[in-house]
């Protein structure tokens, strides 16, 4: 089974998703679509970076849309050394069958400096994905 992997560079900072639709954990007649999603963070600076928060935009085709803000991921503040990577999996519900999720983290900069890493826009679709 095909998984695409949606991925985005920005302050040196690589951002991979690869979505995928859980059709156990999903109920179409209640609209209820279920998504996980998993997350690799690669730092490719030289410098550490602590991951402090997230923020998301969520999409779907029935016209919901939905900002997520929070500290960090999962639980977590992240620290990620030069060369290093984090990795987490999440999930989302929609009320429809396809939708989309973009958004940044703002991580830190051993020297302090505060940065927004883009999050690729990747697509949730329970036909494409399966």
């Amino acid at each position: 089974m095909y998984q695409p992997v949606f991925k985005e560079v920005s302050h040196d900072i690589c951002v991979e998703v690869t979505p995928i639709y859980l059709e156990e954990e999903s109920s179409p007649v209640t609209h209820k679509h279920v998504f996980a999603y998993f997350v690799t963070i690669r730092n490719m600076g030289g410098q550490e970076v602590q991951l402090l928060r997230r923020h998301w935009d969520i999409k779907d085709s029935e016209g919901e849309d939905h900002e997520v803000d929070g500290e960090g991921v999962i639980g977590l503040q992240p620290k990620i050394s030069p060369g290093d990577v984090h990795k987490y999996n999440s999930f989302c519900v929609l009320r429809s069958y396809r939708g989309s999720m973009q958004g940044y983290y703002t991580m830190k900069r051993a020297d302090g400096e505060k940065l927004n890493v883009q999050i690729p826009k990747f697509l949730l679709s329970a036909h494409i994905l399966n």
